[in-house]
């Protein structure tokens, strides 16, 4: 089974991602590094064991590492070039379970792998035997990583919030020191929820994947959820109506393009993204140019195409200039457009309207076999064929886990539930 996914390598601490295939990994990485590796972590019982055995797998090739702790992932990406980093390392699973863990490999730029990257990384791993080195490399600890992220995250601020009252969702996880920390600084009246540092509780119920609870807190307050190593940020408005990625992207869009920063009227979203939005930007002027999913897609073509900003729905963020999202500046972004405009967000977020979409996870024996699914495609096709110019259905393949994804958009809720399911029984019948 290929072992990279959408956003690195994922699987239950312990049993799919052992201190084995982190050392090996490591071993497999250090091959082209000309400097030292730059290692985070969130907050999971398993980092310390995984970001060990990380350290542990670059020192027996012979190179050094610098031990950031638990600092978001955006501060893996930050430091990694500004120590001179010859890679970054985060150990996180993101948005998964607490009992998950993941290992993202970023470049001495401080972006993530791309695939071609991933399957040389891969491959070395699967050779025999692994890189080794007669001198062995050295780990050193950098107390103030967060103190240095905090610094960045600063500087790229554009004035202050004074006057915003704000709720912070921290999902137990890496942003849970930093966050309330940065947006006190920006002058904020800052409340921070889901705090706790000891990973036992990374995501239960609480963070971007379940902001419900954030909008209960927040009463009439707008919140920032993260999640668990903080590149993604879902938030909610004053109302407690979720904003996920396609609407932050429509909401900051519109303000760039008022402003004159949205250069070549442009911006860059994936497959999944609403066709509420795509109705939205072509109203306002502006183009998309589409990328699969995965954040550093978003990332790759806002470089080519020259674009301001690109976005996930799931709330990844990437501003040009940016090597990849981060949760913490798209929350400031948003909280900016709100001072700057003089708006609340329930006013803001009108720019759009959400068509209803139903998301349906089948899950499937094995990955890689949707593409050889006669009978899938046949009901994808009259799917398109009832929806016709009033919504869309894209069927894919999950990159991190053994799932298909069947998403349906209409302008009726009924039809998209209706459509959803008729296409997610063909993939559970054939595929299941």
């Amino acid at each position: 089974m290929k072992l990279f996914g959408t956003d690195g390598v994922r699987g239950k601490a312990g049993v799919d991602l052992t201190a084995e295939l982190a050392t090996g990994l490591a071993r497999a990485v250090a091959v082209d590094l000309t400097g030292p590796a730059v290692i985070g972590r969130d907050t999971r019982r398993s980092g310390p064991m995984l970001s060990a055995a990380v350290g542990a797998g670059f020192a027996a090739a012979g190179v050094d590492s610098i031990d950031l702790g638990i600092v978001p992932v955006g501060a893996v990406s930050v430091l990694t070039p500004a120590l001179a980093g010859g890679c970054g390392v985060m150990v996180s699973a993101s948005h998964n379970p607490a009992d998950d863990n993941g290992i993202k490999f970023f470049t001495a730029d401080g972006s993530k792998l791309d695939p071609d990257a991933e399957a040389i990384v891969e491959d070395r791993y699967r050779a025999a035997p692994a890189e080794t080195s007669p001198e062995v490399g050295h780990q050193t600890a950098l107390p103030d990583a967060e103190d240095r992220y905090l610094n960045y995250l600063r500087s790229v601020a554009a004035g202050t919030l004074k006057g915003l009252s704000v709720v912070l969702d921290c999902a137990n996880g890496a942003a849970f020191s930093v966050a309330p920390r940065f947006f006190a600084a920006l002058g904020a009246e800052v409340e921070a929820i889901n705090v706790e540092s000891d990973g036992a509780r990374i995501n239960d119920g609480c963070g971007a994947v379940h902001p419900e609870g954030l909008a209960a807190a927040a009463a009439g307050r707008v919140g920032l959820a993260f999640d668990g190593d903080a590149d993604r940020c879902i938030i909610v408005d004053e109302d407690g109506a979720t904003c996920n990625g396609d609407v932050i992207l429509a909401v900051l869009a519109k303000h760039l393009l008022e402003r004159g920063d949205l250069p070549g009227s442009k911006v860059v979203t994936t497959v999944m993204a609403n066709l509420g939005l795509r109705l939205a930007l072509r109203d306002l002027g502006i183009e998309i140019v589409e990328t699969p999913v995965g954040d550093r897609h978003v990332t790759e073509a806002l470089r080519v195409h020259g674009a301001a900003i690109g976005t996930e729905q799931s709330g990844h963020v990437v501003f040009s200039g940016q090597a990849t999202g981060d949760g913490l500046v798209t929350g400031l972004r948003v909280l900016e457009a709100m001072r700057d405009t003089g708006s609340p967000l329930r006013e803001l977020r009108r720019v759009m309207t959400e068509y209803p979409q139903v998301l349906i996870n089948v899950p499937v024996k094995q990955r890689g076999a949707l593409a050889d699914a006669p009978a899938v495609w046949e009901a994808v096709a009259g799917a398109e064929s009832a929806l016709g110019d009033a919504g869309r259905i894209l069927v894919r393949e999950s990159g991190t886990e053994p799932l298909v994804r069947v998403m349906v958009e209409a302008r009726a809720q009924a039809d998209a539930d209706r459509v959803a399911r008729t296409v997610a029984e063909v993939v559970e019948d054939r595929l299941g």
